[in-house]
């Protein structure tokens, strides 16, 4: 098959290719040839993550056809179009038809045309006029996954900065028949976007760097389009998750996460999705945009947001009201949020403070530790979720690889909670030494006392809870005490079977201990964060057994048994490490 294609592409004048000069790299409908001297950073790993980014661009289409930009500019497209087919534009030579293949170092213009070969997939209204930015390209896979799988696009540029890449990029485009729609660029990709006139936007920008994508949002947010779509991928989970980098986590995203703490490293990496999203934010406000997120995830050891960029300086003004500061309690792990400004219906009132923990926790007495400024606002769109996975359950599984993990995801992350922050239940019950709780004696818990609770795409065996942090430390107090009765009949049990009176005395003991408080731990000391939490929590009577709609909706998910993590389909399937430029 590649035979016959390479004396095809021979024959026709294109560039002649040896394939066995290449690694040839098959991904949804694409097909590219990586130098086998590896020097184009082709990751395998982050399948699932441009699997996905086909379907939010699909997605975010369909929703901006519908849009009044959209509408307008559809419409506008459609008829230069007609007028095209029918003559009525001026005649142009072939000396200007050669002239506009050619791409300028700073622009690159429509080319709408299709090619014979393209493999792009059939929309109702194939009318081309969405531009894509791959602004960190390396071997050019996605943008050319982008020229097949997604419709009603006129022109992709897959920017990168060395020679041999871009150079890689052209060659399978050319391989694909995109070469009318996929075009390299060789530059600094923050000098390309600042370089483009207002004329020549994208509709969507994809940020996918090696590290951190913050030096380049500050120039993506204002070369994408308005009511456009930002796609950022960070992948220095070490420093927006970890606890070894704080002073550049705070100068690369203007903020600090929860640092090393037993309960804030399982939150940090929601700390992480809200930091690169403040700086998105902040970065839009300076140009009288907004932006709006549609999809936020932490996926293995990366991030991937999907956010809508929106020109209207009303909304700009709220930007103090979705940002955020997090006290923190280094022991029990109670978080307590300061929003930096809030809105109200008069004029000339200043933000104030609404809530502000003492200096130490009320519950455990442990410090508090500050966290942000950072992103207060949603996470997710719950419209947006639902046309990504009518999209997916559409998706051929040939195609899409990462299909169930995809639906596994966004079916967790639609059902989040808006509530910030999760928190890992065995941990705050280990404090107190006592058994871990199953997640659906949890939401029974929660449910009957009149609170909501939700599970996260982030972390397994975490739950998001719209309930006080008291009502859940009381479910935990209730749950050791309702232990400790088992426990108690556990003995009981064992000293009516025991014959050896040695033995039976040693149970006999533990009851005595057990019985005198079932609200306590008898192995707490006075210094443990449990014993404090048990201390000044009062007790609650909480029930474990009624099903309720909140324990009902989380036994259901869970049931669904869904994909979270990617199976690797070939040896050595991981990150790989940095290009090189030599």
């Amino acid at each position: 098959m590649f035979k016959a294609f390479i004396r095809n592409f021979t024959k026709s004048g294109r560039m002649s290719i040896n394939i066995e000069d290449f690694n040839v790299v098959k991904e949804g409908r694409a097909t590219i040839l990586a130098p086998k001297q590896d020097k184009v950073f082709y990751n395998h790993i982050q399948q699932f993550n441009r699997d996905l980014s086909v379907m939010a661009i699909k997605a975010w289409l369909e929703q901006y056809k519908t849009s009044k930009e959209g509408t307008k500019e559809l419409r506008g497209k459609r008829r230069k179009l007609n007028k095209d087919e029918s003559g009525e534009t001026e005649q142009v030579t072939e000396g200007s038809k050669e002239e506009s293949k050619e791409v300028s170092k700073n622009e690159v213009s429509d080319a709408p045309k299709e090619t014979k070969d393209s493999k792009s997939e059939p929309s109702s209204d194939s009318t081309p006029f969405i531009r894509i930015l791959e602004a960190l390209s390396a071997t050019g896979l996605r943008a050319i996954r982008y020229g097949h799988e997604i419709p009603n696009v006129s022109r992709i540029v897959a920017n990168d900065l060395l020679a041999e890449a871009v150079k890689s990029i052209n060659r399978s485009a050319e391989y694909n028949g995109l070469q009318e729609k996929v075009v390299g660029h060789q530059g600094d990709a923050i000098k390309y976007m600042g370089s483009i006139s207002d004329s020549e936007k994208f509709h969507a920008i994809d940020l996918d760097p090696y590290g951190t994508a913050a030096p380049f949002i500050d120039s993506a947010v204002q070369l994408v389009k308005d009511n456009g779509l930002l796609l950022v991928t960070c992948t220095d989970a070490g420093v927006l998750a970890g606890n070894g980098y704080p002073e550049k986590c705070f100068a690369l995203y203007g903020g600090n996460n929860f640092g090393n703490t037993d309960m804030g490293l399982e939150a940090n990496h929601e700390a992480g999705i809200r930091l690169i999203l403040g700086t998105i934010a902040s970065a839009a406000a300076r140009y009288k945009k907004c932006i709006e997120p549609v999809l936020s995830l932490s996926i293995d050891y990366y991030f991937r947001v999907f956010v809508r960029i929106t020109t209207s300086p009303i909304e700009v003004k709220k930007l103090a009201s979705n940002t955020m500061l997090a006290y923190h309690c280094v022991g029990c792990g109670h978080t307590v949020d300061q929003r930096l400004g809030r809105i109200t219906d008069k004029k000339f009132q200043t933000p104030r403070i609404a809530q502000i923990p003492g200096e130490n926790c009320t519950y455990c007495e442990r410090p508090y530790h500050l966290a942000g400024p950072m992103w207060g606002g949603q996470l997710h769109d719950q419209e947006f979720i639902d046309s990504v996975l009518a999209i997916n359950s559409k998706a051929s599984s040939e195609v899409y690889g990462t299909r169930e993990r995809i639906k596994g995801m966004l079916t967790l992350a639609k059902n989040e909670l808006e509530t910030p922050f999760y928190f890992n239940l065995n941990q705050l019950l280990s404090f107190m030494k006592a058994p871990p709780m199953a997640i659906d004696d949890f939401a029974k818990a929660i449910g009957n006392l009149g609170y909501k609770v939700s599970l996260t795409h982030a972390k397994k065996n975490c739950v998001k809870t719209n309930a006080p942090w008291e009502s859940v430390l009381q479910v935990a107090t209730a749950w050791l005490k309702k232990s400790n009765e088992k426990l108690v009949a556990e003995y009981q049990r064992k000293i009516e079977k025991e014959n050896d009176e040695a033995k039976k005395e040693k149970l006999r003991q533990k009851i005595e201990t057990l019985s005198k408080d079932l609200s306590n731990n008898p192995n707490l000391t006075s210094g443990m964060v449990g014993y404090k939490i048990l201390e000044t929590v009062a007790k609650a009577d909480v029930d474990f057994e009624t099903v309720n709609a909140e324990s009902d909706k989380i036994t259901k998910l869970r049931k669904l048994k869904m994909v979270r993590y990617q199976e690797n389909p070939t040896k050595n399937w991981g990150p790989k490490s940095r290009p090189s430029n030599k």
